[in-house]
């Protein structure tokens, strides 16, 4: 397998779930799309639950604790849920392509909400700071 569009939007949710997903396939968009699933099946609200557990035991799983970032995975699902809300394309691969700054831009669309550095934050990693800047 070489990217996580190998597998269908079950599968990749599934395989992710039990972490029997290939942690090289986890990657930014992957990531994007994780959260995106889980917003499409449940709300918002439980996409937050749900990745936000399921990332830290996939990297507890892995042994990189470190580098789960509670900020991080619940400000990409709230941006991904505001370009759910301005479209209504029904695969990933479409949305992506249609909101790329999701995949290519994604540090500057943060910077755009929160005028502190995020990425590397202790306090941002162990739990989620609402942004400074403009709320999502």
């Amino acid at each position: 397998m070489n990217s996580h569009f190998d597998l269908s939007d079950e599968q990749f949710e599934q395989a992710f779930a039990e972490c029997s997903l290939a942690p090289e396939l986890f990657t930014h968009e992957a990531h994007i799309r994780l959260a995106w699933i889980h917003i499409k099946k449940y709300s918002e609200k439980q996409a937050i639950e749900n990745v936000c557990s399921q990332i830290q035991r996939f990297v507890a799983f892995l042994g990189v604790q470190d580098k789960y970032n509670e900020t991080l995975t619940v400000a990409a699902i709230k941006a991904v849920k505001h370009f759910m809300d301005k479209t209504e394309i029904e695969g990933f691969a479409q949305f992506i392509e249609q909101h790329s700054r999701l995949k290519y831009n994604f540090r500057e669309l943060l910077a755009l909400h929160y005028g502190f550095d995020i990425f590397d934050s202790p306090e941002a990693k162990a739990r989620y700071l609402e942004p400074d800047l403009i709320a999502f």
